[in-house]
């Protein structure tokens, strides 16, 4: 892939621990599991399905709600999110006082949008995709006077996010490389400014469903694409465009950037279900899918222990089971 050079637009690896600080009071270190043995190589799963609100979102929420002013808190924030991080920044701003709005399309699942209403967040539902609630939110922000926390192409967002390359630094000082879903590319654009400014030699790769490959077809035209429509079964994965900033990170940081199918998406969920105990919704799981089904292997040599994060679980029993007839054809 070709390297952007580090320049001031990049976050530093000093505001990254600055980050780590600030939100220390909520964001937990997730633990790494080793399941290597069932993988048949080795593989840890950074846990970030056990962050409160069930997702790595709170990282970079909490990271920027901390940092606004005492009257921008006040009158308020908004966000605009497929569900994970608008539950993030509910809990941030409950944490911090501020009164929330969250706009979430109208297929958001029932239960990221009751996350976010139990934070205590008006919830809006507009629209099918990320440009609609985008514009739903600005609206919101200009005629109500709020603040806009992005859901990922932010500054203060990604350093939040990065905080998980740290700890996986400290926790795995032998890691080889780091898999990461991506969406809108906040946590991967963090994660690897934080390892890659710290250890260069580790590799990081992202993962993108085949139906929503919004930063790959970027990488691969050397500036952010808007794609007509995305699909997949991973519902936090398909903007249907990255960020600049995210961009621009992925450029600088970034090994490779693969796809995988939804297919592959529901053998991992199903996989770590039964051989991890862990839930993870499909987003979450893409990272996992891309080591499972090959795809790892067939793009980059990958010699020593790999850590795939594992981003999100805000998923019902009831989901499980529906991915588990699905993967069986019933």
């Amino acid at each position: 892939m070709p390297r952007a050079e580090t320049d001031a637009a990049l976050v530093s690896l000093d505001r990254i621990r600055s980050a780590r600080d600030r939100i220390r009071p909520i964001a937990r270190v997730t633990p790494l599991l080793d399941v290597s043995a069932p993988a048949g190589r080795p593989l840890w799963l950074k846990c970030e399905s056990l962050q409160p609100a069930g997702a790595f979102k709170i990282r970079g929420a909490y990271n920027m709600v901390a940092q606004l002013s005492d009257d921008e808190r006040k009158r308020g924030v908004v966000t605009y999110s497929s569900g994970n991080h608008g539950q993030a920044m509910a809990l941030a701003a409950q944490r911090l006082g501020a009164p929330a709005v969250v706009v979430m399309p109208t297929t958001a699942p029932a239960m990221k949008i009751d996350g976010a209403r139990s934070f205590g967040a008006e919830v809006i539902l507009e629209g099918r995709t990320s440009a609609d609630r985008r514009v739903r939110a600005e609206h919101e922000a200009a005629t109500r006077g709020l603040t806009m926390v992005p859901p990922f192409d932010h500054e203060w967002i990604i350093a939040g996010q990065a905080t998980a390359g740290l700890e996986i630094l400290e926790q795995l000082p032998d890691v080889a490389a780091v898999i990461v879903p991506i969406g809108g590319g906040g946590l991967i654009a963090g994660v690897a400014a934080a390892i890659k400014q710290t250890t260069p030699a580790v590799r990081v790769i992202g993962v993108e469903p085949s139906g929503a490959a919004a930063m790959k077809a970027s990488v691969d035209a050397g500036y952010p694409v808007t794609l007509p429509s995305t699909h997949s079964i991973a519902d936090g994965l398909m903007p249907v465009r990255p960020g600049d900033l995210t961009f621009a990170h992925v450029r600088a940081f970034v090994d490779a950037v693969v796809t995988v199918e939804d297919s592959e998406i529901v053998d991992a969920v199903l996989w770590m279900f039964a051989h991890a105990k862990v839930v993870a919704e499909p987003s979450g799981a893409a990272s996992v899918a891309a080591v499972l089904g090959g795809t790892l292997d067939k793009t980059i040599a990958v010699e020593g222990p790999v850590v795939a994060i594992v981003s999100g679980g805000n998923m019902g029993i009831e989901r499980i089971a529906e991915l588990s007839k699905l993967a069986s054809g019933s």
